[in-house]
């Protein structure tokens, strides 16, 4: 009976055995398994070691709700989580090791469950069903035999980095070293200037190599050893007002692939600083995390901006939340659609009622606690009653060829999405209807905006990627596109950080918002333009959603929050 239910299972089927009749079962590369997972019982998966020698690094996309995914070494113990319990799908990368399992747990229903208008043809379909899973594992990379690395020679600039490489000359130790950061925290800061600190990251004891996701070079910068020590360190001076989310990578494993395959393999080794206590996301409610791989570590540095909006809340939030399946038709897939409907948005009137379309739902639902923020900015009167609608990803590859100017996506916005809505009563026009998004998000929205304005009014765009072109174009086309475009009524919030510009040849986030904002200017748009001392970062992005917000709903209140929505 256990290998019946199991094969449904891999079929695309439901299962409710308990975990011990369900033996582990090879998973191969390019292989997908689906179905349905009942609460109360696990599945286990070993990856097929042929194509998958141990220190492989394996990329994978796992989507679900109501099911948890780890990886568990040979005895049972938690190694790391790939999927939390909260229905939204992402791709995972791992160093994988001989005798690890990939573990999937079915959990309770979660808090937000299908409403019945979710259904497409009067069914949902069996990916948009509580317990359901879809893991695909779709790539894996062969370590190299040489694990070398190539380490910088920077001077070192930090004033207690020098004593300690002093101290060590004359024989020390750096334990009296460690401690001292335990009890302070990392990074280290020390003073610079009157409007720059000096920051110094530091990681204790790596075999070859230590890279940091999220530097203020914009690039993964590789931190080089103090002497002989186990004291990694990599130092940068730093605008006292920067604040930006950070990630550490010991030993990232060196593969056979590509230049960009192996940029990418950090996310195998990626984890918090175990020194920091200050982290982002690395838990939905507050509890602990379960693995140190988990969230992002966060650099607040004096005079970062506040971000009161956005802190943790107290208790539920008070509007009602609905999540909802899409189906296109057009695009051949279909997609979760979250409504958020905030305290008092029955109450106001139709024409005192806003609206936000927010991509990349993954994030702005948990991870950017999108409609807390909006309730807050509605309860202090800075925005009027504005409901939140939190459209999800088709799968994360999807996300790649749907938010880079794509008209088929862009119709399914603007001509079932918007009218889908209204059915749903929440009909709101272009005037008060913002489309925002982060990275390829801010990219398309500025699309939507171009090619539906009759829908969408107003532009909120986080670290917009402006550099895109369609293939053998100079980047930007986006700038060549509205300068080309008869002027339409639409108002723009552009927010980029002075982390993201160009390197390597490549046209910078920074420098290419700039030029779009300059052009928009100069067709007569109303843009609100501002730049920050961070990087790419939700972190940051969670600040600035919420003065987006208010610049394009009630723009008389943006200059009294300079201490929230100051820039340069």
């Amino acid at each position: 009976m256990a290998s019946a239910v199991l094969g449904m299972m891999l079929l695309g089927g439901c299962a409710s055995a308990p975990d011990r009749l369900a033996p582990a079962q090879v998973l191969g590369v390019e292989q997908t398994v689906q179905g349905q997972l009942a609460p109360g019982t696990q599945l286990r998966w070993q990856l097929d070691a042929q194509q998958v020698p141990a220190g492989s690094v394996v990329r994978g996309e796992v989507d679900g709700s109501g099911v948890q995914l780890d990886v568990q070494d040979a005895a049972g113990g938690h190694l790391r989580r790939l999927l939390r319990n909260d229905g939204v799908g992402e791709g995972f990368t791992w160093q994988a090791q001989a005798g690890e399992q990939l573990v999937l747990h079915g959990n309770a229903q979660p808090a937000v469950a299908y409403t019945s208008s979710s259904a497409a043809a009067g069914q949902l379909p069996a990916q948009a069903t509580v317990g359901h899973y879809r893991i695909k594992i779709q790539r894996a990379w062969a370590p190299r035999a040489d694990q070398s690395v190539a380490l910088p020679n920077k001077p070192l600039q930090s004033p207690r980095l020098q004593a300690l490489a002093r101290d060590l000359e004359r024989g020390g130790s750096t334990d009296a070293f460690w401690q001292e950061m335990a009890e302070r925290g990392t990074p280290l800061v020390e003073p610079w200037s009157d409007k720059e600190r000096l920051v110094s990251f530091l990681w204790r004891g790596a075999q070859h190599s230590v890279r940091l996701f999220g530097s203020p070079s914009g690039n993964h910068e590789s931190l080089q050893r103090l002497g002989s020590s186990d004291v990694w360190w990599s130092s940068f001076v730093m605008p006292s007002d920067a604040r930006l989310s950070y990630g550490m990578a010991p030993d990232v494993p060196n593969i056979e692939g590509t230049a960009i395959e192996q940029r990418r393999s950090i996310l195998a080794t990626l984890q918090r600083d175990p020194l920091n206590p200050r982290s982002w996301a690395a838990s939905d409610d507050g509890a602990a995390a379960v693995d140190q791989y988990q969230g992002r570590s966060v650099l607040q540095l004096p005079d970062a901006p506040a971000q009161p909006w956005s802190q943790p809340a107290s208790g539920p939030l008070p509007g009602d939340l609905q999540r909802h399946w899409l189906h296109s038709a057009a695009l051949g897939n279909g997609r979760d659609v979250w409504i958020y409907r905030p305290a008092g948005w029955a109450q106001a009137a139709p024409d005192q009622r806003a609206l936000l379309v927010l991509f990349d739902a993954h994030a702005y639902l948990r991870q950017v606690p999108t409609p807390q923020i909006v309730e807050r900015l509605q309860a202090q009167g800075l925005i009027p009653a504005t409901a939140v609608v939190l459209v999800a990803n088709a799968s994360s590859e999807l996300r790649n060829t749907e938010l880079p100017p794509n008209p088929v996506f862009a119709d399914f916005m603007g001509l079932q999405l918007m009218p889908w809505l209204a059915g749903q009563g929440v009909d709101v026009p272009a005037v008060r209807t913002v489309i925002a998004g982060s990275s390829y998000g801010g990219l398309a929205s500025s699309y939507m905006a171009l090619r539906h304005p009759e829908r969408f009014g107003n532009v909120l765009s986080l670290s917009g990627s402006y550099w895109w072109a369609p293939e053998a174009d100079a980047p930007n086309a986006m700038a060549r596109w509205w300068a080309a475009a008869p002027r339409k009524d639409i108002r723009f919030y552009l927010d980029a950080g002075l982390y993201e510009s160009a390197r390597g040849g490549q046209a910078g986030i920074l420098e290419t918002s700039r030029e779009l904002g300059d052009v928009l200017r100069a067709q007569g748009y109303r843009v609100t333009q501002l730049e920050h001392s961070t990087g790419h970062d939700y972190v940051h992005w969670q600040g600035s959603i919420a003065c987006g917000l208010v610049a394009l709903l009630n723009p008389a209140a943006l200059s009294s929050l300079q201490a929230e929505c100051k820039g340069r």
